[in-house]
């Protein structure tokens, strides 16, 4: 009977908090059904309303930001697993003198205040002709997930054993066999763990996406500042904006979420 109760309170606990976290997302979907006179009304009660969606597909405007954040951000992750898997499989596997400071100096990338940089960047693109350009921001961003993605995967490699490379190379694989068809598929958990936590980290960033581009390359998350108007703010067109922005990154979260909590759960942590 003990046990019986203890289970209960268990499962009342688990729904509250599952209630907690989703409230947000379900709050956000309701706003983006409101007028915006009816915004500041508390209850679950009022008329439905697909404005705020026509408004934000009318002109068109709001699905190039939605294709500039595809291209900037999955532009600056391929960027990323291009650069970081050999770097991390280097960092695990070569001994070299000053190995972990190299490993440490990716890290302090991602602990840099944003602001701190984004100045001497802004100078430094107006003069090499990156401001407002899809290039300069596949390159910030990818400044940005680069860190993540090594420091993650070199766990990963590290937990390969050498014998197991070196069995294959007996059985006549080349290096580079052996790193695309044995170490390549043992890191996939990781790859997709830590692919997908960079996604994020670039598809909300707003620091860099505001200050180093203009009016060519605008993201979903600079774009939330068109609802603000001097006189009132478009709460409801933000929501809607708000929430189509969310989608790729939960419906991507949502289909690979086997291999991430695989990779989540066997390494992610290390270091």
């Amino acid at each position: 009977m003990k046990k019986k109760i203890i289970a209960i309170l268990q499962n009342v606990a688990l729904l509250l908090y599952a209630f907690y976290a989703i409230f947000p997302l379900v709050w956000l979907i309701i706003l983006s059904f409101k007028h915006d006179r009816d915004m500041f009304n508390t209850t679950f009660i009022f008329t439905p309303t697909l404005e705020n969606y026509r408004a934000l597909f009318s002109d068109g405007e709001y699905i190039g930001y939605f294709l500039d954040n595809i291209i900037v951000s999955f532009g600056a992750i391929a960027l990323s697993i291009v650069v970081g898997v050999p770097a991390a499989y280097a960092l695990a596997r070569f001994d070299f003198k000053g190995r972990d400071g190299i490993a440490f100096t990716f890290l302090s990338f991602r602990f840099a205040p944003e602001i701190l940089v984004v100045l001497p960047l802004f100078l430094l693109y107006q003069e090499l002709g990156l401001y407002d350009t899809y290039v300069g921001l596949i390159w910030v961003f990818q400044v940005l997930s680069l860190p993540l993605l090594i420091w993650i995967l070199r766990g990963y490699f590290e937990d390969i054993s050498v014998e197991v490379e070196n069995a294959a190379r007996l059985d006549g694989y080349s290096w580079w066999q052996v790193f695309m068809k044995i170490v390549m598929p043992l890191i996939r958990p990781g790859l997709v763990a830590s692919a997908l936590l960079s996604l994020i980290f670039v598809w909300n960033n707003f620091t860099f996406s505001l200050l180093l581009a203009g009016q060519d390359v605008t993201t979903t998350t600079v774009a939330m500042l068109q609802y603000v108007a001097s006189d009132t703010v478009h709460y409801g067109q933000m929501a809607g904006a708000v929430l189509i922005s969310s989608l790729p990154i939960i419906i991507l979260a949502l289909s690979i979420q086997k291999h991430l909590v695989r990779g989540l759960s066997m390494g992610s942590v290390k270091g």
